[in-house]
């Protein structure tokens, strides 16, 4: 009886052994995925310079990176006719240390939804600030059942410029500069005239803190609000009129009719929603067997924000949304192309639409957190210079004599 219970005990072991060891080899085993790869590599990509101007900043707008979508199967082999809707997300927000659009954080930069032929999609998008972004990724078989869905977030880390470091390390050591100078003249030793309640030295130095700190609280929120009333008169109604494309939104060539329609202006921090669908005017049937080209270029600086190439879905169609980050005139372009294996040939052409993107002031608590900063360092340094004037004085002469009259 003792043998047959030790014999049952070992045997559910075993068996207890046999299941886990399946389910542990099961979890480990590859699964289908999804691979991120950027061009440039992601470390040398660098966020948008709000202004790239040759005395602070590159003096060039680079290129915006290449995000490559490769779906494959369990064997690492690509997933062919597959759909891949790609949604990608700014990184999170951080009001104590903002970024030069902080309007944009934390929200949606891009979605879109294409097929996907080869398993593999590919967008350029202008990443305009630092931090992780995040990548929610939906393939799904254009055949149905032809291979199980995937679902999944990818994250990219894009880093700080590095002009962004020096040009702020200049700036604290001017603010350390002024406070050391004032704490030094402050913490020297000074004769009070009758009715004065602290020497004139003491008394003009504070004045031109004062005067110093209200001017710099005035040009934040003036260079602010004249930004925001500039972007303002640029829109249609409002003064100055968006500058036209030059081509029709809506063309009928060659046989084919194309026409590109959505949000017919739009503001930094919201998405906007963009189509292009394509038929035949003859038969009112979708065309499919096309290559579709989208860029979308900021006017005033002439860079290109976001462009991507696929075809349009069985419906004829392609739409998408996208956030704008800059306050200006944006250009869309859409060129259609005949595929090249297609029997319907044709030469390319294009619709396009310019659309105004109204600007938005960065929050008054944004503003005031970074006054408070500047504030505080010079406040160091004056903090800086009184204990170095401190140490060069004997403790006699840190109290101010009155003088006898």
């Amino acid at each position: 009886m003792t043998k047959l219970k030790w014999s049952k005990l070992i045997g559910a072991i075993c068996m207890i052994g046999i299941v886990l060891y399946g389910w542990i080899g099961l979890s480990q085993s590859p699964q289908p995925s999804v691979r991120l790869t950027t061009n440039p590599p992601i470390n040398q990509v660098r966020p948008l310079e709000a202004e790239a101007t040759t005395v602070l900043g590159s003096g060039h707008y680079n290129r915006p990176v290449q995000l490559m979508l490769q779906a494959v199967d369990a064997q690492g082999q690509s997933l062919k006719d597959a759909k891949i809707h790609l949604q990608l997300f700014t990184a999170a927000k951080n009001p104590w240390f903002t970024t030069d659009f902080p309007i944009v954080e934390g929200t949606k930069l891009l979605d879109i939804e294409g097929n996907a032929p080869t398993g593999q999609l590919q967008v350029q998008q202008t990443l305009p600030i630092r931090g992780t972004y995040q990548l929610l990724v939906a393939v799904t078989p254009l055949v149905a059942n032809a291979f199980e869905p995937i679902q999944q977030k990818l994250t990219l880390t894009l880093p700080e410029n590095s002009l962004k470091f020096r040009y702020f390390g200049i700036l604290v050591v001017i603010l350390l500069a002024v406070g050391l100078l004032g704490g030094w003249v402050i913490g020297g030793r000074q004769a009070i005239q009758p009715g004065e309640i602290a020497p004139q030295q003491v008394r003009l130095l504070l004045s031109g803190l004062i005067v110093v700190a209200i001017a710099a609280l005035l040009w934040v929120n003036i260079s602010a609000e004249l930004a925001e009333s500039h972007h303002n008169m640029s829109m249609p109604g409002m003064g100055e009129e968006v500058p036209s494309s030059g081509k029709p939104a809506k063309l009928q060539s060659q046989g084919l009719y194309m026409q590109l329609s959505g949000d017919q202006s739009a503001t930094v921090g919201q998405p906007a929603k963009l189509q292009v669908s394509l038929s035949d005017p003859t038969t009112s049937q979708p065309v499919t067997d096309v290559l579709l080209k989208v860029t979308t270029t900021q006017l005033e600086n002439n860079w290109v924000a976001f462009a991507y190439q696929g075809t349009p879905d069985s419906n004829g169609k392609l739409a998408w949304e996208q956030e704008f980050f800059d306050g200006a005139p944006h250009s869309i372009v859409v060129e259609v192309a005949p595929l090249a294996n297609a029997t319907r040939q044709f030469q390319p052409f294009q619709v396009a639409e310019n659309i105004p993107v109204e600007g938005v002031a960065p929050p008054m608590s944004v503003r005031l957190i970074s006054l408070t900063y500047f504030t505080g360092i010079v406040v160091i340094g004056l903090l800086l210079g009184l204990w170095l004037r401190h140490r060069q004085t004997p403790r006699s002469g840190m109290t101010w004599k009155r003088s006898v009259s």
